[in-house]
């Protein structure tokens, strides 16, 4: 890994045209070159099999920044540094061209033959891709060479392997960085920092005192345009299976002997080995499913899912999962793990809310209902932290009444923000895969989200049963009452 504060390397996007690349990647390489993590020894190559001139690439790259403040002084400078070439991913010509522009742009920006490469487009293509960048010789360089991959995945544990087994042919797992965005996010970061760097939090991080975790994603939003991928996937595979499990993996990890990328990781997946497998009936009491249906937010009618385009009208397709989860370690026995997530609910949230043991005995009177400790963490759309404490109303008597002691982390709104993209490019081009899904992680992940989907898929549920703008489905507040709690509030 290196510190240096400028980065040098080729960046080719396969998709660069993409509203990936337009949304997400470009803002989030200018951030970097506006702080000076990108200077003058850097350029980036967009493909895809639309015919465009350089010229006409450079002004949708200024396009896709022109909202950024300040952007206007130096947008040439950055998009200066942007070239196109039109790539069809199947053929061999396509490559030996791009291979000529990547070497011409080596030595032009002194590159010192340090290649990234962004697979932004559909997982089917990545094989042949990975294939072609080695075969063709775009990784014979004294450089780094590593390659970007974007979810899923795979579909299940089988199509993970493959797709793995493809990769490794032409890269090394230490080459290969699974992103996932919300591990660039700022508050997910800084879950460690708030467990390890504070002893009165790491001394109670554990079964004596905390009585259950709640990891809640939750989103107003339907499927939108992407009814075709959800109907195949759902919100198991979506959400549960990548950014969920990833959560619980840093909440339920052991210290690390030092924070490097490899005992991180390796403590993610011991806690991710530790998860309990649920398997056949299990399964239907320790999780539950949704899909929502017609509904009315604000004056508006919503569709159902089965009515939104490109679904199934007699989908069997969740859109909701809650679920309780167990970690069989010595740390974590009998502390129950409930996530949940699910669109077009009522409100729109990222949210970890860690439940304290109450105290053993009230001594302010059974009239007197104590409030429970919380430790919140919120991700989105506000970033920061909350604990839930107990303190003396003011004036006579001992009264207690309920306080929040607040940390605000100023961030801008939006679930899928350039600014976890850039933390996570910026961690690729110095060769920090810490946040990132190594193989052995999503490996163990598709193994406990195999048993659940295989049982799914044999039962028919009884769809839709929740309304668009509730909370969903009333079995998610059986299950976690069933063992005496309730669902934290989101706020």
């Amino acid at each position: 890994m290196t510190d240096e504060l400028e980065q040098k390397a080729l960046i080719t996007i396969f998709g660069g045209t993409g509203d990936l690349a337009n949304r997400k990647l470009y803002p989030s390489l200018y951030h970097l070159f506006s702080k000076g993590s990108l200077g003058d020894n850097f350029a980036v190559v967009g493909t895809a099999r639309r015919e465009w001139s350089n010229d006409f690439f450079r002004d949708k790259v200024k396009e896709s920044i022109k909202d950024i403040e300040g952007s206007e002084k130096n947008a040439d400078a950055f998009a200066s540094h942007f070239y196109y070439q039109s790539h069809d991913v199947t053929n061999k010509d396509s490559y030996v061209k791009l291979k000529d522009l990547s070497d011409e742009l080596d030595a032009k920006y002194e590159l010192e033959g340090n290649r990234l490469f962004y697979l932004a487009m559909a997982p089917n293509f990545f094989g042949t891709i990975a294939s072609r960048i080695k075969s063709e010789g775009f990784v014979d360089t004294k450089g780094f060479h590593r390659l970007i991959i974007e979810k899923p995945f795979g579909h299940d544990l089988a199509s993970a392997e493959e797709l793995n087994n493809s990769l490794r042919q032409a890269f090394n797992e230490d080459e290969i960085y699974r992103i996932d965005h919300y591990l660039g996010k700022e508050m997910i970061q800084n879950i460690s920092v708030i467990r390890f760097a504070n002893s009165i939090i790491e001394s109670l991080w554990n079964n004596r005192y905390i009585d259950n975790i709640q990891v809640s994603l939750t989103e107003v939003l339907g499927v939108e345009d992407r009814g075709r991928y959800y109907d195949e996937s759902g919100a198991l595979r979506d959400m549960v299976q990548n950014h969920i499990l990833q959560i619980v993996s840093l909440l339920a990890m052991e210290p690390p002997i030092n924070l490097t990328t490899r005992e991180i990781r390796h403590e993610k997946v011991r806690a991710l080995r530790s998860l309990r497998v649920f398997e056949g009936k299990e399964v239907h009491q320790n999780f539950i499913r949704g899909q929502y249906g017609p509904g009315e937010v604000n004056g508006k009618e919503l569709k159902g899912y089965r009515q939104e385009d490109n679904v199934d009208p007699h989908s069997n397709t969740e859109t909701f999962v809650a679920a309780k989860l167990e970690i069989d370690n010595f740390r974590w026995a009998g502390v129950p793990f409930y996530i949940r997530t699910g669109k077009r609910l009522a409100k729109k949230t990222t949210q970890i809310a860690i439940q304290f043991k109450d105290v053993p005995l009230n001594l302010f009177g059974q009239q007197q209902s104590l409030g429970g400790n919380v430790l919140v963490i919120h991700i989105q759309p506000d970033e920061g932290i909350t604990l839930h404490l107990n303190v003396k109303e003011p004036g006579q008597g001992m009264v207690t009444m309920p306080v929040n002691l607040n940390y605000i982390h100023s961030s801008p709104d939006g679930m899928n923000t350039p600014e976890a993209y850039e933390k996570l490019i910026l961690d690729c081009l110095r060769g920090d895969a810490t946040y990132f899904s190594h193989w052995d992680e999503v490996s163990l992940s598709w193994n406990f989200i195999d048993h659940v989907a295989d049982v799914w898929t044999k039962t028919k549920d009884h769809f839709p049963n929740y309304k668009s703008g509730s909370m969903g489905p009333k079995e998610a507040d059986d299950l976690i009452q069933h063992d005496g709690f309730q669902w934290f509030p989101i706020d």
